[in-house]
């Protein structure tokens, strides 16, 4: 999206370098990426840089307002709140659509929200990685607010172990060796030297949880709990999470529910789609230009693209679904097969005693067809995962 460095970019790029660049994050995280790492990073203008900044703070200031927490109860499905919720998310993360005005210039759309960690550590190493193989220019950063690689993971190390030994901590989530992202679990074992634990591995004895006879104190979840109760019933034997242990959650699993699609209709803003609960207003004439989106799911599960009143009507639960206005991706990203649409992930951390999350780092995705995602573009190359260097 910056010309020259779009253009110089592409002209240096080689087979030879990328197949090196994810050597680099095999042999730094002990596996290669199971998903699909794109062959570019994304090169964001000062102007929409601006943009993306701006609405992501005037998004905070939302979820930082002193009524967000009593607004956001009914954001829980049934049954899954989890006791011992503290005051605030440790990890927000908003998606972005990189989009085109009515003048042809570029802008951000606001796609989801989430406060659920999203692959903060290998996000640091994949942007180093960039850097080093691909020469990236110092006029563009990964990091926001004076962060570089050192003083990124040391606030990660901050939020994530805190005060604890490292064997105190656990990386939690289900079946953790057989996720797409589990380099993400590797690389946080490997900068942090906290365990990577699957919920089958825990034993609980009272009110305090052990792994190996080492009592946790603190729970860095990667769990998601509405897949977890679909994954119930044909795990192993395990603990149920639905009890007020004497742990730390970094974040609390609640906060997934809270920060969520849930909150989309609160936020009003030039870039981000109109959205409404759906059984608080009347359908819109031009129903083919919005997306339908359930409350409780997860990467992309049950969102209909193109609505029809018959999917209107099957629903039985309007209360848990969103109608939000479709975007039109731009196809922004020049490759040398053709141009690729984007999404910006931009990555906050909230360390406790702030009064809010600071925006730290970056994810970005890259596709060639309808639904953005990285798993999706199996026949293409220049898209996947990756993140964005941007011109401040």
């Amino acid at each position: 999206m910056i010309p020259s460095l779009r253009k110089s970019y592409n002209e240096q790029f080689t087979a030879e370098k990328y197949a090196a660049f994810i050597q680099s994050m095999a042999t730094a995280a002990g596996e290669a990426p199971a998903f699909k790492v794109a062959e570019t990073p994304v090169f964001v203008p000062a102007a929409l840089t601006k943009q993306l900044v701006e609405t992501s703070e005037a998004i905070i200031d939302v979820i930082t307002q002193p009524d967000f927490k009593a607004k956001s109860e009914a954001s829980f499905p049934p049954c899954m709140k989890v006791p011992g919720e503290n005051e605030h998310a440790h990890f927000v993360i908003i998606d972005f659509a990189v989009c085109k005005n009515a003048a042809g210039e570029l802008q951000p759309q606001l796609i989801e929200l989430q406060g659920f960690p999203s692959l903060y550590a290998f996000q640091e190493l994949m942007a180093r990685g960039f850097r080093h193989h691909f020469q990236i220019p110092d006029t563009v950063n990964n990091y926001f607010n004076g962060y570089n690689d050192n003083s990124y993971l040391q606030l990660l190390k901050e939020i994530i172990v805190g005060p604890y030994n490292p064997e105190e901590v656990v990386l939690l989530e289900v079946k953790p060796h057989e996720q797409k992202t589990r380099i993400d679990f590797y690389y946080t074992q490997k900068i942090l030297g906290i365990p990577v634990v699957c919920i089958t591995d825990l034993e609980q004895r009272g009110n305090q949880l052990y792994y190996k006879n080492t009592l946790i104190k603190r729970i860095y979840n990667r769990v998601i709990f509405d897949d977890l109760q679909k994954q119930s019933a044909y795990l192993p034997a395990h603990v149920s999470l639905f009890q007020d242990f004497d742990v730390e959650w970094i974040t609390h699993p609640n906060w997934f529910y809270r920060i969520s699609k849930f909150t989309l209709p609160y936020i009003q803003s030039e870039f981000v789609p109109e959205s409404w609960f759906l059984h608080t207003k009347e359908l819109p004439a031009d129903l083919e230009n919005y997306v339908l989106k359930p409350l409780f799911s997860f990467a992309g599960q049950g969102v209909v693209i193109d609505v029809t009143p018959e999917d209107i009507a099957g629903i039985t639960d309007p209360e848990n679904w969103i109608l939000q206005r479709k975007v039109a991706y731009a196809p922004a990203i020049e490759t040398p097969d053709g141009p690729a649409y984007c999404e910006i992930r931009m990555m906050y951390l909230w360390k406790d005693g702030t009064p809010r999350p600071q925006l730290v780092h970056n994810l970005a995705r890259l596709s060639k067809s309808k639904m953005i995602g990285v798993t999706k573009d199996k026949s293409h190359t220049w898209v996947g995962g990756t993140c964005a260097f941007f011109e401040q």
